[in-house]
Formats: structure tokens, sequence, C-alpha cells
């Protein structure tokens, strides 16, 4: 049998009694292991998320079965992949406590742990949204919550903001349907809703909307069946899919995908990227790409389920945004809310972690345990080795369109040079004394510099600035004294250091299957 241990490790002499002091038995704040306790219960929950705050999830994979290979390059989507994933399943509006079972859409948000970094599908259990702009997210959400004095959800407020916003027909015509209640998790579609970019081989681009049929056949609640069992089992979906993958019943969706040709959203009879919209089969035919299986129950719903924090703006190469505007806000706010709600680093928690490897120029912030070493460069661009951008990895995050957002410089007019101002600054504006001064600064400076490449391209800097301030600072400029190649001014990682380093690779996967 283990012994109990504080969080630091020590043995703990007693779980039922604390320390006390005197006859009447006070109890001592030198009781280091009653205050761990008491100050870890206090700080057991993070927020709750602001939407999509009950839910319940699990661990899979996602098979390939077709060939969508000519309308992308993203990795988890070739032929043969197989992919390991988590999902969650959650009601939008209600709190954690709600019942499962209110008439609301369903969140069907899944991570993909690709070997091109993680994959975040954030959807629901409808093909449309309420809204087309994100701008109107905060006031929709407010409205479908609660009523600030009586602390009530209301209809009258809820009706408000629909019948104002007549571009919510779509949406609430569906929520108010026979389709509105799904009778489990496992009996429900999933869609990407957003339309988003997919980017072949050879650089093609292709509008797509995903659809995740059930293959346990689609079923729903009657409201007065969703009312029962609000009273009977407020977690009847989340009961209900523990159950089946804990007995060996593993649901499976079947991945299926409209394709849109890149030039046909220019004439297309609406707007394609209005979430507001379904694409009609007769138009666009689905196509089919693969399936999704559940096979693995989390260990621990906090650590696995309460913090998975899925982000549409985690894309990888061959799949991009669109102009939706509601997507482009959600680019945003997802993986800011998760910063907030979860921590800085929430991205280096085990279910969050990428599989691939991660060389990434952010630093610290709280909760930090993942670093590289110390001979690592904290700045881009550097001349230190550290890890630089790949061209060829377009097509992830930074949507292209004829708007057009590219990621490089533009050069429009003729003096659209770095040196021609800075040198007429230096020439036309400072006088012969500001001149000297200058010449003495940056000699100063400069002269700190240590890396002989470093200090020549400093001098070409200047030299592009003004051709004689450039020479009158190389001759100003003192031999370098122990000069350091590139790369040696950085310290080498001590071996206490390297023990301490986290790769987020080697980060655990999800308990087997019983």
């Amino acid at each position: 049998m283990s012994h109990t241990t504080t969080n630091s490790g020590a043995p703990v002499e007693s779980d039922e009694y604390s320390q006390s002091v005197g006859a009447n038995g006070s109890i001592a704040l030198t009781d280091h292991y009653l205050v761990e306790k008491l100050a870890q219960f206090n700080r057991e929950r993070v927020p709750e998320r602001v939407v999509h705050a009950k839910g319940g999830g699990a661990f899979g994979h996602f098979e390939v079965t077709g060939d969508v290979s000519q309308y992308t390059r993203a990795a988890l989507f070739q032929p043969g992949a197989d992919t390991k994933l988590v999902i969650r399943f959650s009601t939008v509006a209600g709190e954690q406590g709600s019942p499962d079972t209110w008439r609301d859409p369903r969140g069907f948000a899944i991570k993909f742990y690709t070997a091109e970094g993680n994959y975040d599908m954030v959807g629901n259990n409808t093909p449309v949204f309420f809204i087309r702009d994100g701008i109107k997210f905060p006031d929709f959400i407010r409205s479908q919550k609660r009523l600030p004095g009586s602390h009530l959800r209301d209809n009258t407020m809820q009706w408000d903001f629909w019948t104002l916003s007549p571009e919510s027909a779509h949406q609430v015509t569906w929520l108010m349907g026979d389709r509105g209640i799904p009778s489990t998790w496992r009996h429900m579609n999933g869609y990407s809703s957003h339309t988003y970019q997919w980017i072949n081989a050879d650089g093609e681009r292709f509008w797509v909307k995903y659809a995740f049929h059930t293959d346990q056949g689609a079923q729903t609640l009657t409201q007065e069946q969703a009312d029962q069992m609000a009273g009977a089992d407020a977690d009847h979906h989340i009961r209900d899919l523990y159950t089946a993958i804990e007995n060996g019943q593993f649901p499976t969706w079947t991945l299926k995908v409209q394709v849109m040709p890149y030039e046909d959203a220019k004439s297309y009879r609406f707007n394609p990227f209005d979430v507001t919209k379904v694409w009609p089969h007769s138009d666009y035919p689905e196509i089919e790409v693969g399936r999704m299986t559940l096979d693995t129950n989390p260990e621990n719903y906090f650590a696995q389920i309460e913090q998975v924090a899925f982000a549409p703006s985690n894309f990888v190469p061959g799949i991009d945004a669109s102009p939706d505007k509601m997507l482009q806000a959600r680019i945003f706010s997802y993986a800011d809310a998760h910063r907030y709600r979860v921590g800085t680093n929430y991205q280096q928690l085990p279910v969050n972690a990428p599989r691939n490897e991660i060389h990434s120029y952010s630093k610290e912030g709280a909760m930090n345990y993942s670093f590289p070493p110390a001979s690592h460069p904290v700045y881009a661009p550097n001349s230190y080795g550290g890890p630089a951008a790949d061209p060829q990895a377009a097509g992830t995050g930074s949507f292209h369109s004829d708007g057009e957002l590219v990621r490089s410089a533009v050069t429009l007019h003729a003096d659209d040079d770095d040196f021609g101002q800075a040198g007429a600054l230096y020439r036309d504006v400072f006088d012969d004394a500001a001149r000297e001064r200058f010449l003495v600064t940056i000699t100063g400076h400069v002269g700190g510099v240590k890396d002989p490449a470093i200090r020549d391209r400093a001098v070409e800097y200047w030299r592009s600035v003004d051709a004689d301030l450039g020479a009158k600072l190389e001759a100003a400029l003192p031999p370098i004294e122990n000069p350091q190649p590139v790369g040696e001014q950085w310290a080498k990682p001590s071996p206490a250091a390297s023990d301490w380093a986290v790769d987020t690779a080697d980060a655990p996967e999800p308990a087997p299957a019983k």
C-alpha cells in the first residue's frame, strides 16, 4: 500500500487529525499539510466556460477511408492516415449543473493530434448558427443566459434578440423542430458549420464544409421526454457516452465533406461564407473522408475534459480559414478565453499538448514547465540556429482570398525603401555636432558586439543609411577582444537545466480502452 505524501513529496502523518495547541485545541498554522489541503481545495475549480460549460468527452481516433488528397495536403486526411483525437460534446447556454436535455444546440469539438500539430474543429450538431458576425456574439449569448436581477432564464429576452436578428431564423427553426434535442451524443451528427479552406499539394484552393454523420443513427427526444429526463437524470448524456464506451460499444461517425471550387464562391447564388446558411447537397454532393471512433474514456474528468481547450485558430498545413466573419472572430476569442480560464500555457497540459515537437519563441508566463535549452535563441530572426519559419507552411491560419491577406511586405512606391528616410534624417536634420555625437553613440553600441559577422552586418547597416557614416563607423570601431563567433555567446545548457526540460512530444497518450 502506498503512503500519503504532501504535494512536495513528504510523508504525511495523519489525514484525519490537524495539529492543535494548548488545552482549547486551537489549530496551528504551522500545520502545513492542513493549510495545503484547504488552500488546494479552495482552488480546485477553474472558471467554467462562458459558453459550452456543461459537457463531456472521450478519446479515440480518426481513420481515413476515402481519398481527398486532390483537395488538401493535410496529413490527417491523406489515404491510410490514422490520427488520435479527443472530443468534447456540450450544451451551449447551460451552466455546469444544467440538465443535458435542455433544448439547446450541442457543441461538437474535436482535437486531432496530427503529425503536423494539433488541428481543432470546433463545431455543433447543427450545420448553421444564429448569427453571421462575431460582433453580435456576446449579446447573443447574454440573451440566452439569465436576467441580471432575478437570475432566471427569460423567453422574452431570447425572442427580443432573435426577432431583432432575422438571420437567426434558420438556426431557430432547426432548434425548435424535431431535431432540436438529441437523445444522446452518440445519436447526433456534428458539423463544422463554418466554411473552411483546403489547399492541395499543388497550391490549389477549395472551400469546404464538414459533416460527421453518426453511424448509430440519428435519434431525438420529444419535449416531454426531455423534460422527464431532466428530472430523472440531469447527466443523461454524460452517463450514456461513458457507459457505452466502458461496455465496449464504441460509437463511430463517418466524416463527409462538401467541396466548392475556389472560383465558384464569387458567383454562387448566396454568400457561401454565411454561417446561417447551408450548401444544398444538390449543388455540392458529400464526399466520404473517413471514420471517427471513440474507444477510451477519460481517466480524470477535470484534467482531460474540463481543461481540454479547443480553438479554431489551431490549423495545420493544407487547412485554412475563410472569409466567414463568425469564424474569424472565433479564431481570436477561443484561444484568448483559454488563456484566461485555464492559463497562459494551457497548451502545455498533456491533453492539449501536440504530439509533434514544439519549436516556439513563446516564453515564460504562469505555469510554464516546458522550455528549450539555454542555447536556444529567444527571438526571431536570429543568426544562432533558432527555428525558422517555413514559407511552404502557407495555409495554417491566414486565409487567402481575393481580399487578400498575405504574410509579406508590399512595396508600392519608388521611395519605399528601409534606409532612405533614415539617411535624410542623419544628413539633413542633424547638424555637425549631432552627427558627431551620433557616431560616438553607435560606435560604443556596435563596439559591444563580440560576433565578427554581426559586427560586419552592423557596419553595412549604417553604410546603407549613409556611406560616409558607415566608413567613419568602421574606422572608429576598436578590435574585438575575445571574439565569439555565431552561437558561442549563448550559454550551453547545464545538465541540471536539461534534466528539467519537458518535451511535449512525450505527452502521455490516453489510457487504453478497457
